[in-house]
């Protein structure tokens, strides 16, 4: 499970296989991908002022806890360290995402957006599969008269012309939005329901857990399942507390996890969690930044209790990072093998929410890829 990389060839050879191994990426939000250089441009076409420039906005992305005395008892112990904090002028995630959204103003501009991130994780991850979060309409659309349908054509057609251009697939996940009520999310499925799309394949309740918690969206979850779709949620990331995850599996009927880091509270759910082996899409890299090596400890607890760890990239171009990044930290941080990195790339495409039969060709492709790595780089270790 784990290498003492005291060897300067090993490390840099492992370091390799994680730069080049074919990945999935299950965890991503669509706003979070955004380039700064793309957002620049379109923020000058819409004449929005910004503070500083895209490209030194979001490196200074930095989420900040307001209240950490529920955290002081965990287990895995918090240190709110903030000399790793972005010195001088810091931006919130939310509010970097907002500006994104402000400047969305066509179709066009959703498809760009959506070919750019598969274009990214293809180029700068080796990525084959990727799933994206998206959210509600951008307001000037709204405005202009793009609805939920014209939307997820948009992105569709980015799809599709990543599919073709990147020998990749993809799938959209609508996210929903915690801090809206219950009766909101019934009508986000419903709408879901009245515009079908084969590229849109499930929902996945997102925003801070602590303002929503998952048994307020409980009915809108068993419309979804009702109809078929896949249904995940964050959970277990902001509130202390492992029973959450617990609501998600059995109350919404979650297929998967997002993050999950705080299901280590308890050991009754780490067994459960063990058992099934729940998919977990985590990720080290996060905007609270003081908080990053809690995330990289309780992501290699997870590990080593044996949990079904699936890395993914979560808002790759405002943290910034990518997957391939996440993919060095489990090599360089955490010390996990070449095992490990194999085992825990091939979950994420049978935890993935293709079709089977493109499922089973995924892996196939994969498994050969991944066999033609391991001779060429390891052959003679």
């Amino acid at each position: 499970m784990t290498t003492p990389h005291n060897n300067p060839l090993t490390t840099s050879r492992l370091q390799t296989y994680a730069a080049m191994l074919p990945k999935t990426d299950l965890h991503c939000h669509l706003i979070g991908t955004v380039r700064p250089s793309t957002f620049a441009e379109l923020a000058r076409r819409e004449g929005l002022e910004l503070p500083q420039e895209p490209e030194e906005i979001f490196p200074r992305i930095t989420s900040v806890m307001k209240d950490f005395a529920p955290y002081a008892n965990a287990r895995i112990p918090i240190v709110e360290d903030h000399s790793l904090d972005t010195p001088g002028q810091r931006y919130s995630l939310f509010q970097a995402s907002d500006w994104v959204m402000q400047v969305l103003t066509s179709a066009d501009d959703l498809s760009r957006i959506t070919y750019e991130a598969f274009e990214s994780a293809s180029r700068d991850s080796r990525t084959r599969h990727l799933e994206l979060f998206i959210d509600d309409v951008p307001p000037a659309l709204v405005a202009a008269g793009l609805d939920y349908r014209g939307a997820v054509d948009a992105y569709v057609d980015g799809i599709k012309m990543a599919e073709r251009d990147f020998g990749m697939s993809g799938r959209l996940i609508v996210g929903i939005d915690r801090s809206r009520d219950g009766d909101w999310a019934i009508g986000r499925v419903q709408q879901m329901l009245d515009n079908p799309n084969e590229y849109v394949v499930g929902i996945g309740l997102d925003n801070l857990e602590t303002v929503g918690p998952p048994e307020r969206f409980a009915d809108a979850y068993q419309l979804a399942g009702s109809a078929g779709l896949k249904r995940t949620a964050h959970s277990s990331e902001h509130a202390p507390v492992a029973v959450n995850t617990i609501t998600c599996l059995d109350l919404l009927g979650c297929d998967r996890i997002d993050h999950g880091y705080f299901v280590m509270e308890d050991d009754d759910v780490i067994k459960r969690v063990r058992d099934e082996q729940v998919p977990f899409t985590t990720i080290f890299t996060t905007s609270r930044r003081s908080w990053r090596p809690w995330r990289r400890a309780s992501i290699k607890a997870m590990v080593d209790a044996g949990l079904n760890v699936i890395l993914a990239s979560d808002d790759p171009g405002m943290f910034p990072t990518t997957l391939a990044n996440e993919y060095q930290i489990a090599v360089d941080d955490l010390g996990l093998d070449r095992a490990w990195l194999r085992k825990s790339a091939l979950a994420g495409v049978d935890a993935s929410w293709l079709p089977d039969a493109e499922k089973a060709t995924l892996r196939t492709s994969m498994v050969a890829e991944m066999d033609a790595l391991e001779a060429e780089l390891f052959t003679d270790a």
